[in-house]
């Protein structure tokens, strides 16, 4: 990054205080929820390495995570489900996941600096940053913690249905993951509003 303080600075100078960073993890999977982090960072933060989760190994994301948790003021999390997902489409899951997550920040945020082209629907004056993750340390950080914390909910949800494959892909469309769901049929956490999954013959229990 090349300053990446740059757009937290900006909104100190305008007088804020609590700054959010805010990212989400899982727009693009055939299975499992999406899930979004709110992070605020005290300006001493050190977090070498830090970046768009994308970018990093998961090791280094794990190192990261924790680190983070270490030192931030405060995170939020935000979950949104595959059946809201089917509901209301995958955009709005994904912005209504930033908003839960800005929800649930304690210490409440005063500014949120948001990654993506879109806001979010909340009182609180924000700012989109499009390739935010690769711009902002704030919203680095939530991309590592909400890809952190959605890669450990897929390898949990392996063990409940080990045919699919889950810890290894995540949910993404990988060729192992297209065929075990042409083999068994989509389950309960599937998007079914994806293709290749709701157009599947097929539903696991």
């Amino acid at each position: 990054m090349k300053d990446p303080w740059s757009f937290e600075n900006e909104a100190h100078k305008k007088g804020y205080t609590r700054i959010a960073g805010v990212d989400e993890a899982g727009r693009g999977p055939l299975a499992g929820p999406v899930v979004s982090a709110a992070v605020v960072l005290p300006g001493n933060a050190d977090l070498p390495g830090v970046d768009d989760s994308k970018k990093l190994t998961p090791k280094k994301r794990d190192a990261l995570f924790e680190s983070i948790y270490e030192q931030a003021i405060g995170i939020g999390i935000g979950i949104i489900d595959p059946v809201e997902i089917d509901r209301i489409n995958i955009l709005q899951a994904s912005l209504l996941s930033m908003l839960v997550s800005v929800e649930n920040l304690e210490p409440a945020p005063d500014y949120l600096l948001i990654d993506g082209p879109f806001g979010i629907k909340s009182f609180l004056p924000q700012t989109p940053i499009k390739h935010g993750d690769s711009l902002s340390i704030s919203i680095a950080a939530a991309s590592i913690v909400a890809k952190v914390t959605r890669d450990r909910l897929m390898e949990r949800y392996d063990q409940e249905f080990p045919a699919f494959g889950f810890a290894k892909h995540k949910g993404y469309g990988t060729k192992a993951h297209r065929e075990a769901i042409s083999l068994n049929g989509p389950c309960s956490i599937h998007r079914f509003s994806f293709r290749g999954v709701g157009d599947s013959p097929l539903e696991a229990s």
